[in-house]
């Protein structure tokens, strides 16, 4: 909650002059993102923060492209997902640097990969908050170096895994061994394989997101799912179907780990599930592994002169 005090000296320097300011470098933004930037300015509220920052995304956002982000998904890759490339992320920041009066770093800019990402990150900064870890994008090769489960039983194709939730991508090719009995004629994806899904990316997420105490690890083979509430199915997945996995820690001491998690293909809700825990152990971290001491590779003996065989 502001402090009084605070709100009052921020409205107090929020001229009239400032005020059209900011209406003329927001004019082609929304009508919402400009109410929502002008409260921030009058009272350096940061809940009013997300709002600015979608609506400056939206602003640069191809039109077509749009409707994604009013989902409110924070989950959306500003590259993959929304085709911003590095020099539309430049303009954006520098329009958020306008808009909220903050300095950004281009060094802070490297590791912000969604939209939650930066709605943090903007976030922090406005707080006076350590910024937190950066997301960690994991191809199929990464997940399959660190997780347990291995194929043909992994259902995670790509991950990004952050400090406070973790997302993941699936697509169903029609050649998973499960389908050819599910259903004779009709292949669909057992709701059981979409739940051990989410805990996979539960399991991923303990392994590359979750800090452990000094000097441990989660245990990879200390994993292990134990119960689930709230389980809901909202749509049929078939192949081709593309599943957008996400899970975010409600609860989190060791040996317990309860996520909430959810599956969508596009705007659709296929699975929503309120609870699921896994049950978790530390063991020691391994020592770095010295760097390799390099020996000076012995002079080779000068060259013989080259002796061609007389023909006989």
């Amino acid at each position: 909650m502001s402090d009084p005090a605070t709100t009052a000296a921020a409205a107090q320097v929020f001229s009239p002059e400032d005020e059209a300011l900011l209406r003329e470098s927001l004019r082609r933004c929304s009508p919402a993102t400009l109410e929502a930037a002008l409260a921030y300015r009058q009272g350096k509220d940061a809940k009013h923060l997300p709002a600015v920052v979608i609506g400056i995304i939206e602003r640069f956002v191809d039109p077509e492209l749009r409707p994604k982000l009013a989902t409110g998904e924070d989950d959306l890759r500003l590259v993959e997902d929304l085709g911003i490339d590095s020099l539309t992320m430049m303009e954006i920041v520098m329009m958020v640097e306008e808009v909220v009066q903050m300095q950004i770093n281009n060094e802070e800019l490297r590791n912000l990969r969604t939209v939650g990402d930066v709605k943090t990150f903007i976030d922090c900064k406005a707080r006076g908050l350590p910024l937190p870890k950066p997301s960690k994008f994991l191809p199929i090769e990464g997940i399959a170096a660190v997780m347990p489960i291995q194929p043909p039983f992994l259902f995670l194709t790509e991950a990004l895994v952050g400090a406070t939730s973790a997302t993941a991508k699936y697509k169903i090719s029609g050649q998973e061994f499960f389908l050819q009995g599910h259903f004779k004629d009709n292949p669909v994806m057992p709701a059981s394989i979409m739940l051990e899904s989410l805990g996979q990316l539960g399991v991923l997420y303990l392994l590359e997101g979750h800090p452990p105490e000094a000097g441990k690890m989660v245990g990879p083979g200390t994993i292990f799912f134990t119960s689930c509430e709230g389980v809901r199915c909202h749509r049929v997945c078939k192949p081709g179907d593309l599943l957008s996995l996400a899970v975010k820690p409600k609860r989190l001491k060791m040996p317990l780990a309860t996520f909430e998690g959810s599956i969508r293909v596009g705007q659709e809700k296929a699975v929503v599930v309120e609870e699921f825990t896994l049950t978790f152990g530390y063991v020691e971290a391994a020592a770095p592994l010295p760097a390799p001491v390099t020996e000076a590779a012995p002079t080779p003996p000068p060259a013989e002169p080259l002796r061609v065989a007389a023909g006989t």
